[in-house]
């Protein structure tokens, strides 16, 4: 069975999985400490707002009070979730009885940011500077032609129009669970990488940026410093400019890197020259439900299994040859079928069923999304059998041990195996057993000492 990928629902996952020390450094900054706020469920929410102006210690006890019984495992959840990002910090009397307090940080930080407000340690460049910035369409146009193509650049990079180079460090990124290659063999993508382009953007944005802040140290970068800067990111005003000259050697090196995703912006002026943030990095402190994409679906699945795709894009066709077989293409249209061989080959790639009904799902075409079901179910159901087929065997590395001398020196080897939960198969009358792979030395070993 293929291993799924597992993504962080936002950076406030990876905000948790700090050290204590670094995550006290980044509640430093009010916008931090607003961005934690705001990724909270609703009840922890109210109780970091309810603790704000507590300096005392309150009782677990006591809070748990605070909501009728019903509700009592969404207590947990919360107080879960602020002990994790450690908004609370759990203190224990003499008498061993746990209390709850605010981190003194967060909370002088957004006692500050109520009373005040905050500003971002950089200002927009005034429009006389910088003349005409692109429209919020055009914004939007570039960050997805610069997504497109980099995931076209995953697929084949033959197949991108125009030359990309993505930076070293970008590069890196993607070979950690994307891409893997062997001497003198080009890029392939790894199972991760087939699920990842099946994915909807705010998730496949998700994994790129966990995977870019967590190979931040390997570049000599604090993650606690990118992780800072990205959640800074999400507060900046969309289609505004900003100079890159407010910015430090990490900062503008993590700005180009982002650029080449389409997150932000960069152009030059005649003096200076600033970045503009997409809506992709506006998106980053926003859960993956918040900032769900409300596009246009284009897919249409027939229950002879024919498959319409209403697209443009030279993506959506290789996407779409992933699982199924593409007959052909006009300008605005893609049609294909989905067949037992075009899905063997998607599982064969770590593919799952349920990842190919999702994609058809959240990409059905508008006329067919608002239906029940979008994907009609006779076609989904087959996708599953077909999976299953598949998997109704399952291989294990073994090793075929045969020619006993004896009945006696068989038998015993057959127990030596059954007892260590290695023995696979036997054969008593032509004395033949099979043992798993990894326990050949033992069992050779074992063999020698009979003999």
């Amino acid at each position: 069975m293929p291993q799924v990928m597992v993504v962080a629902r936002n950076f406030m996952d990876m905000v948790a999985a700090l050290p204590a020390a670094k995550l006290d450094m980044l509640y430093d900054s009010a916008f931090i400490c607003e961005a934690v706020l705001r990724s909270l469920p609703p009840l922890a929410k109210k109780y970091a707002l309810q603790m704000l102006y507590v300096s005392a210690p309150v009782a677990a006890a006591a809070m748990e009070e605070w909501v009728l019984d019903e509700y009592a495992a969404k207590h947990r959840v919360a107080i879960d979730r602020l002990l994790q990002l450690r908004v609370f910090v759990e203190v224990r009397d003499r008498r061993k009885e746990v209390s709850y307090k605010m981190n003194q940080k967060f909370q002088g930080n957004m006692q500050k940011y109520l009373v005040d407000g905050g500003s971002l340690p950089r200002e927009p460049i005034p429009s006389s500077v910088t003349a005409r910035l692109p429209t919020l369409a055009e914004l939007e146009a570039f960050a997805l032609e610069q997504w497109e193509c980099f995931l076209l650049q995953l697929i084949n990079s033959s197949q991108v129009e125009r030359g990309t180079s993505f930076s070293s460090s970008m590069m890196r990124t993607f070979q950690r669970g994307l891409l893997s290659s062997r001497d003198g063999e080009a890029p392939r993508l790894t199972e991760n990488g087939f699920q990842f382009l099946l994915m909807e953007t705010n998730a496949q944005l998700w994994y790129i940026m966990r995977e870019y802040i967590s190979s931040s140290e390997e570049r000599g970068v604090d993650p606690t410093e990118l992780i800072s800067f990205l959640l800074e990111l999400s507060f900046h005003t969309l289609g505004e400019a900003y100079s890159l000259n407010t910015l430090t050697d990490v900062q503008r090196n993590a700005i180009r890197d982002l650029a080449e995703l389409g997150l932000v912006k960069l152009q030059q002026g005649r003096k200076d020259s600033w970045f503009i943030p997409t809506k992709l990095a506006t998106n980053l402190s926003a859960s993956l439900s918040d900032s769900s994409s409300n596009k246009e679906g284009f897919v249409v699945v027939e229950t002879n299994f024919r498959m319409y795709a209403y697209s443009t894009s030279r993506l959506h066709c290789e996407i779409l040859r992933l699982f199924s077989r593409v007959e052909y293409q006009l300008p605005n249209l893609i049609v294909g079928s989905i067949t037992k061989e075009s899905l063997y080959g998607a599982f064969e790639n770590g593919i799952t069923a349920e990842q190919i009904i999702s994609f058809l799902q959240q990409n059905a075409h508008p006329r067919v999304a608002d239906k029940i079901p979008a994907v009609p179910e006779n076609v989904t159901d087959q996708i599953r059998l077909w999976e299953t087929d598949r998997n109704r065997v399952d291989m294990t590395l073994s090793h075929l041990y045969e020619d006993f001398p004896s009945k006696d020196m068989f038998d015993q080897c057959c127990d030596y195996a059954r007892d260590h939960g290695c023995l696979l198969w036997e054969d008593a009358k032509k004395m033949r057993l099979i043992v798993r792979v990894e326990f050949h030395p033992e069992m050779r070993e074992f063999l020698r000492r009979l003999r």
